[in-house]
């Protein structure tokens, strides 16, 4: 495998286990109870921060597919999530989501930094590395 693959590898777990991180520390010292959005978003980041991590020690490349579904449907989550915290016609229409309304913004830095809106960038930006470790791999083994 090579260096550029593994650095990658690397960063995609920076940015899987710092999204973990600030997730925990949000509901853990904060005390801000997730919504169920935040749940879905959860149960799609935090396997990422093992996986990735098992995958730097095996040297397992093609760990960039299951990143890239997972982060996939986790964009679109925290896309949808964002959506209704900040679009009026997605906001009337949200669904009740349990104890804690998902149109809810316990945090909304510099005017639109939400939760959400931070954890589709973590997740976005673990697509996009996953996408240039595809593009590696496929270098390193031309069909």
């Amino acid at each position: 495998m090579s260096k550029r693959i593994e650095n990658a590898l690397l960063l995609m777990w920076i940015f899987a286990f710092t999204a973990t991180l600030g997730s925990l520390y949000f509901s853990e010292i904060r005390h801000y109870e997730p919504c169920e959005l935040c749940w879905y978003q959860r149960i799609l980041m935090y396997p990422l921060v093992l996986l990735i991590g098992v995958a730097i020690v095996q040297k397992n490349a093609k760990i960039a597919w299951t990143t890239l579904v997972f982060s996939g449907i986790g964009t679109l989550t925290s896309l949808y999530h964002y959506g209704i915290q900040k679009l009026d016609f997605l906001r009337e229409s949200a669904p009740a989501c349990g104890r804690v309304s998902c149109t809810g913004e316990y945090v909304n830095y510099l005017g639109f930094i939400t939760i959400p809106f931070m954890a589709f960038t973590a997740f976005v930006a673990i697509a996009v590395v996953s996408l240039y470790v595809l593009k590696l791999i496929k270098e390193d083994h031309p069909a």
